[in-house]
């Protein structure tokens, strides 16, 4: 909107042709501008994110690990489940899992015991399952997965070029109505000059 104005008419005033000049600007920086900063911001954070996975790729690893026995629950965590089989509704939407204690050993050859959540439902002593571990053994969680990594990427990207498009849009939008208010203006002293004399005889109007 606003490019017709370039149409020559003896009726178009500067402001006319600047508010035309202002609209082409804007409709390149929406098709050209934004969607170059989106392809540069996603390359870069993809970049960012795939350099991350790579790295916990190298660092964490899945090792076996055996279910020794139920975790003992503390006095909190009982009054805890108390609390919440108070309110039927929360105890709907979020679904307990059981924790266990189990064994592993680390990828350095040190044994390891700690609390992790179930595998399955219900757990038995014994039974075989595999958690992530850095190096020394110690439980982390699992490792960036390049497709995730590209399409937080391209979420990104998208993220960016919207953004960049709002902003030209706001910004055409503000000068668009700074020029309207002008013309009021120069509108409001013309006719300001020329009313009192209007269709009187002899004046010209």
């Amino acid at each position: 909107m606003g490019v017709w104005r370039w149409r020559r008419n003896p009726l178009r005033r500067p402001t006319d042709l600047f508010e035309a000049w202002v609209a082409f600007a804007a409709l390149v920086c929406v098709l050209v501008v934004a969607p170059a900063v989106g392809w540069v911001a996603g390359l870069q954070v993809d970049g960012t994110l795939q350099q991350a996975a790579h790295e916990q790729r190298q660092e964490r690893h899945l090792v076996p690990a055996v279910v020794l026995r139920p975790a003992p629950e503390s006095a909190a965590a009982v009054g805890a489940s108390a609390s919440a089989s108070a309110d039927t509704s929360a105890q709907r939407t979020a679904p307990h899992r059981t924790r266990i204690v189990a064994s592993w050993t680390a990828p350095d050859g040190s044994s390891h015991e700690g609390t992790v959540p179930a595998a399955e439902e219900p757990p038995r002593p014994g039974e075989r399952f595999r958690v992530w571990t850095d190096v020394r053994g110690r439980l982390v969680g699992q490792p960036l997965d390049p497709s995730a990594a590209m399409f937080h990427a391209g979420m990104a990207g998208m993220a960016a070029a919207i953004c960049v498009a709002t902003l030209v849009e706001t910004v055409r939008r503000l000068v668009v109505r700074r020029l309207t208010h002008r013309r009021y203006i120069r509108l409001d002293r013309a006719w300001a000059a020329a009313g009192p004399d209007w269709g009187r005889a002899g004046a010209g109007s």
